[in-house]
């Protein structure tokens, strides 16, 4: 049984500001290889980014680019089954590739986070992030460490195939199966009303890392309205990834651009990342 897990830190919003990477070689259990590297993602850092995982210009100031590197990825990646937590790696990594024109690693993804709602009953309502995860596995790492984070993903792997008593080819096949999450179909919402954030209305527009019912549960519990469209009403913007094809010519969806054009007259809409919608939510 052998997989490789991965993670990457950014230097800010943007997923291609790949800025550290962490790989991991499992072979029946075992860490049999590791892999890190910070990287010169060519852009600014943000402060909130720096914040959370100590990295900043001067850390990558020697570091190669990921064109540097990218060859040498590849070769820990393809072929292998590669575990990543939640598919923000896998779509940073795809996403930096093909704007520097360089090859995808050809490999199969797992998601671990989809592994854990799959594996761990109610855990959707409880937070699947990384460290909640391994909260409930009993694995301590240092969180935001790539090759730490990397690991820990790779542990719940292992700790998901002993506590379903499969192995990788049957927790893959397990993970292809729909969640029964419970959630209503709509993503209009009502809050809960002992949540810290309960008079916040929340808009969601793009792709996330995790379906919109999903999103929308994780903000009603905590107390926001979640509502379909951006109105006078809305004080919360999340802004997932776009598909320009969906823009109609624009940068920014229908939702980001009404959003501006109120915060433009007075309103305050606070307009947030995912990233930074799973902070808020997850440290509540």
């Amino acid at each position: 049984m052998e997989f490789v897990a991965i993670d990457v830190e950014t230097a800010n919003d943007d997923v291609a500001s790949i800025c550290q990477i962490g790989a991991a070689h499992f072979r029946d259990g075992i860490v049999v290889e590791e892999w890190i590297s910070y990287i010169d993602p060519e852009d600014y850092f943000s402060k909130k980014y720096i914040a959370i995982h100590g990295i900043d210009s001067q850390t990558v100031s020697d570091a190669p680019t990921f064109s540097e590197i990218s060859a040498s990825l590849n070769r820990f990646l393809d072929q292998n089954i590669v575990v990543c937590h939640t598919t923000f790696d896998q779509r940073a990594i795809k996403r930096v590739a093909v704007q520097n024109g360089l090859p995808i690693p050809e490999c199969t993804w797992l998601d671990s986070s989809l592994v854990a709602r799959r594996t761990w009953d109610g855990i959707s309502q409880r937070g699947y992030n990384l460290a909640n995860v391994c909260k409930i596995i009993g694995y301590k790492f240092q969180h935001h460490d790539a090759l730490e984070d990397a690991k820990a993903a790779g542990q719940v792997i292992l700790a998901a195939m002993k506590h379903v008593g499969l192995n990788l080819d049957g927790l893959i096949k397990k993970t292809e199966k729909r969640i029964n999450t419970r959630y209503p179909t709509s993503i209009k919402m009502e809050g809960n009303k002992a949540g810290v954030l309960y008079g916040e209305v929340i808009v969601f527009t793009g792709a996330l890392d995790f379906s919109r019912p999903e999103a929308a549960k994780m903000a009603a519990s905590v107390g926001c309205d979640v509502a379909k469209s951006v109105t006078k009403k809305t004080t919360l913007l999340v802004v997932g990834d776009q598909d320009v094809k969906l823009l109609a010519g624009h940068k920014k969806s229908s939702k980001h651009r009404k959003a501006e054009e109120l915060i433009q007259k007075g309103q305050p809409i606070r307009i947030l990342a995912e990233s930074d919608f799973r902070h808020l939510v997850e440290s509540r």
